[in-house]
């Protein structure tokens, strides 16, 4: 278990979802429960090496990461905390398609601006520490990749925040820079010619699939409730999106009815092993969210604890393939910690 300290330090404290200040589900308390289960559990506690930023750009853009980088600082400069009194950056306008036309876009001169540039929803709030936690939670995916490429078998990183729904260019979901692609990208890097990425979070990893969506050494598979029910990511996540160029074949998307059990997410977990296996893959990463499970009262799906070991065994055991097991959502405190157990207690026993 890879994980550093500095991940506490983001507090976004609370999300504007539909217009309404809402308390942040997304809380540092998240990776202390985690934690103290899985030392119980006898799990190995490693500390994350500390990177440069220059995996990074294997994954996001240059512009995006300098907006990440700097945008709070800037915030601040222009008074937000003053007036209006909002001291953590929230985007207002979106500069989409439909707002633009045929219209090149042009960088906004104003950080209220650029902010809805780089961020695709007002829920994901930039404050002090956000940048320093999301850049230790890259560590600690790195120094997992690391540890994997010298010969673990199987090393899980506990991230925070998460980072599945962030794009090449843009953030969003309670995400900020994407674990699991800097960890796929770091094995490609390592020498694995092919790499998969497994998400087994409730919500479709938009952000990875993107990353990877026009590459053939980079799998992307899903199980994840079905966004056409109402759910994030909404626009995609659907089961006819396979790819585009050279990566035509190597996105596989498996919605899963609201509601669906521990019977229907195995089908779909195996389904995506057996993918895996054909793509040729020789690492894996896995974006291990336990916000699918029966016992989290938000949760759109009735996944159980037995359901998320044996999805461990499936894909860390039968697989057998150099694992990197990347934390992304689960928000429930009171389960979190051994619903996140039962999945990686393959790596320890297979």
């Amino acid at each position: 278990m890879v994980w550093s300290p500095i991940c506490l330090q983001h507090r976004p404290e609370r999300e504007v979802w539909v217009g309404v200040a809402t308390p942040g589900t997304e809380v540092p308390q998240r990776v202390s429960v985690i934690r103290e289960v899985l030392l119980g559990a006898g799990h190995r506690l490693v500390e994350a090496r500390a990177y440069g930023d220059e995996i990074l750009s294997r994954v996001h853009s240059r512009s995006y990461i300098d907006h990440l980088r700097g945008v709070h600082d800037a915030w601040l400069a222009a008074g937000f905390a003053e007036n209006p009194g909002q001291d953590r950056v929230v985007p207002y306008v979106f500069p989409t398609a439909a707002m633009l036309g045929e219209i090149p876009i042009h960088p906004a001169a104003a950080v209220h601006g650029r902010a809805g540039e780089f961020c695709y929803d007002t829920m994901t709030l930039v404050g002090r520490g956000t940048w320093e936690a999301a850049r230790a939670a890259v560590d600690c995916a790195l120094t997992a990749a690391d540890r994997v490429l010298e010969g673990e078998r199987a090393v899980y990183a506990l991230c925070r925040p998460p980072g599945h729904h962030v794009t090449a260019n843009a953030y969003g979901g309670s995400c900020y820079l994407n674990n699991a692609a800097v960890a796929a990208q770091a094995l490609r890097d390592g020498g694995h010619d092919r790499v998969a990425v497994v998400d087994v979070d409730a919500h479709h990893g938009n952000g990875t699939q993107a990353i990877f969506y026009g590459r053939a050494d980079v799998f992307y598979g899903s199980v994840h409730v079905d966004p056409g029910a109402g759910w994030f990511p909404h626009f995609v996540g659907y089961a006819d999106e396979a790819g585009v160029d050279q990566g035509v074949g190597a996105t596989l998307n498996l919605p899963l009815a609201p509601g669906s059990g521990d019977s229907e997410f195995l089908a779909g977990v195996r389904e995506l092993a057996e993918a895996v296996s054909l793509h040729g893959s020789t690492a894996l990463v896995v974006s291990l969210g336990v916000d699918a499970a029966q016992v989290d009262p938000e949760s759109p799906l009735r996944v159980t604890e037995r359901g998320f070991r044996q999805a461990g065994e499936v894909l860390l055991t039968r697989l057998g393939l150099p694992s990197v097991i990347v934390q992304e959502g689960g928000y429930h405190l009171p389960t979190l910690g051994p619903l996140v157990a039962a999945f990686v207690r393959a790596a320890s026993s297979g």
